[in-house]
């Protein structure tokens, strides 16, 4: 019996001996689940590190690539030096000889050259004034005169010089004692691209432009000049874009690039993503690597053809399917094109969106076809629509045929509606020329003139602002388009005048067929001598 009394267990020391098992059994899931934690924190470090040090090992290699181009380049440039110094040589005897020529041809025989003897006349004479004069003068001859530029240029003894002192006529200030014509960027644009060939060298090509020392730093000295003048003129939002081509273009040309100035450069490029050289421009000036973000910030602002050029430009057309823009381009218009019609009533502000409208879908079709997407997106619909918008505009122009009593619409200048009484005087009652046409009401109703001689039909409601003197006889200057709203004919009936009109020398009669009229009120500056007795 002892024996057995010693065999059993407590049932408190089983217990005990399982609560035991059980808290084991916890610290090692916890145990087992914080090693899971941890190796899995190690492993996402280790591929970051693999992965930061695959970035790295690409970015070394793209160096070392980039070195070495440079370093070739360098040892080209060095082997190219002595056949550089030979052409430079035999271009300027060759320059002398056409000189020599030149100056020995009379100055009757130079007024019978054509375009291209007359423009290599004076760059062989280093006539710059009369060179930019002539380039000015032929502006109608545009397409005649690019091919013509870079040959007349090679004549030129320096043609770097040549080209400053003609531009620095307007560039970089327009030094000029009377500005007409008043733009002549254009003309400084055209002749420093045509400057671009002939300053190319011979073994690099347009990468490294042969300009002296002495050249470049007046180059880099009128650049400077311009940025000062841009931040007296109120920074990049002011400057003409035919000014910031030039300058971007001056800078490529001369190869002056300065990597301080690329974010100047960059807002320029956005400012006026709309010129065609741009997104060469871009590239020449080293903002390849920013393409991306300026494509993309040209997409936020609602300039996705300048966007597809640039992307075309950059090679990037698969990043920024053109596709894909051009949809949302003329979604865009299309979206625009209806809240105008939905908030403007006003004739003259109609058809200027239908113009804008037009204009935008003659880019969209421009676009296409330069890029060659007609497989992609066919031309048709819009080329219909277009269409469609010049029937519209076309029969807006047609005048409306009416009977002079009819009242069904506005006499014509100085035609009286109820042809009877004297003719009143020519310029009575003339208003602003920019009044809007506007619906009126069936049944108009009248506003009692001062004297009671004559009824008037209450002014209709009008697309834009009431004007800030009187209310019936404003200023001269037409108020600004904002929001609609009309005149009560209450309100005109009660307006108290400004001043007391005497009694007119003669009875005019009622003029009930103007009701239709689209004018509203008078818009003499003055207050007249006589009775105004209708509305023009």
């Amino acid at each position: 019996m002892g024996s057995e009394a010693a065999s059993v267990v407590p049932s408190t020391l089983v217990q005990e001996s399982f609560k035991q098992l059980e808290r084991q059994q916890e610290l090692i899931s916890c145990c087992t689940m914080l090693w899971k934690e941890l190796s899995d924190h190690f492993s996402t470090i280790e591929r970051g590190l693999e992965s930061r040090s695959e970035a790295l090992r690409s970015k070394r290699q793209s160096v070392d690539a980039s070195t070495q181009r440079a370093l070739d380049s360098l040892r080209h440039r060095e082997l190219s030096i002595g056949s550089a110094v030979d052409l430079a040589l035999a271009k300027l005897e060759e320059r002398r000889v056409a000189t020599v020529e030149a100056l020995a041809v009379a100055s009757s025989k130079v007024e019978e050259l054509d375009l291209a003897g007359k423009l290599r006349s004076l760059c062989t004479k280093m006539d710059f004034a009369g060179f930019f004069d002539f380039v000015v003068a032929k502006r109608k001859e545009l397409e005649l005169l690019r091919p013509e530029l870079p040959v007349a240029l090679a004549d030129c003894i320096d043609p770097a010089k040549f080209v400053l002192d003609a531009i620095s006529v307007v560039f970089p200030l327009d030094d000029r004692t009377v500005k007409s014509p008043n733009d002549l960027g254009w003309a400084c644009v055209l002749i420093l691209e045509s400057l671009v060939p002939v300053l190319a060298d011979p073994e690099l090509g347009s990468t490294r432009p042969l300009v002296t020392r002495c050249i470049r730093k007046r180059a880099e000295e009128m650049a400077k000049e311009w940025k000062e003048g841009l931040e007296q003129r109120g920074g990049f939002e002011n400057v003409k874009p035919p000014d910031a081509h030039t300058f971007l273009q001056h800078v490529v040309t001369f190869g002056i690039i300065d990597k301080n100035d690329k974010n100047l450069y960059r807002k320029l490029v956005i400012s006026f993503a709309w010129r065609r050289q741009m997104p060469k421009l871009a590239i020449s000036l080293g903002l390849e690597d920013s393409m991306e973000d300026i494509i993309e910030e040209l997409i936020d602002k609602g300039h996705q053809l300048d966007a597809i050029n640039f992307a075309y430009e950059a090679s990037l057309q698969d990043k920024f399917p053109p596709t894909s823009l051009i949809q949302s381009f003329l979604k865009d218009l299309k979206k625009s094109t209806s809240t105008s019609e939905e908030t403007n009533a006003c004739g003259q502000v109609v058809n200027n969106t239908n113009r804008k409208e037009q204009s935008a879908i003659r880019a969209a079709i421009k676009c296409i076809q330069d890029h060659k997407l007609e497989s992609e997106f066919p031309l048709e619909s819009l080329q219909k629509q277009l269409e469609t918008l010049e029937k519209v505009k076309v029969e807006k122009k047609k005048p409306a045929v009416s009977s002079p009593g009819s009242g069904s619409g506005p006499a014509t200048k100085r035609t009286r509606a109820n042809h009877g009484g004297p003719m009143p005087p020519a310029k009575a009652g003339r208003t602003t020329i920019n009044a809007c046409v506007s619906s009126f009401p069936s049944a108009p109703s009248y506003v009692r003139s001062p004297s009671a001689h004559a009824t008037y039909p209450a002014p209709p409601s009008y697309p834009y602002d009431r004007p800030t003197g009187h209310a019936v006889y404003g200023s001269r200057s037409p108020p600004a388009i904002r929001e609609s709203y009309g005149y009560p004919a209450e309100e005109v009936a009660h307006v108290p005048l400004a001043a007391s009109y005497p009694s007119p020398p003669m009875s005019y009669p009622a003029y009930g067929a103007y009701h239709n009229c689209t004018f509203g009120g008078y818009n003499n500056g003055l207050a007249p001598g006589y009775q105004q007795a209708y509305y023009r």
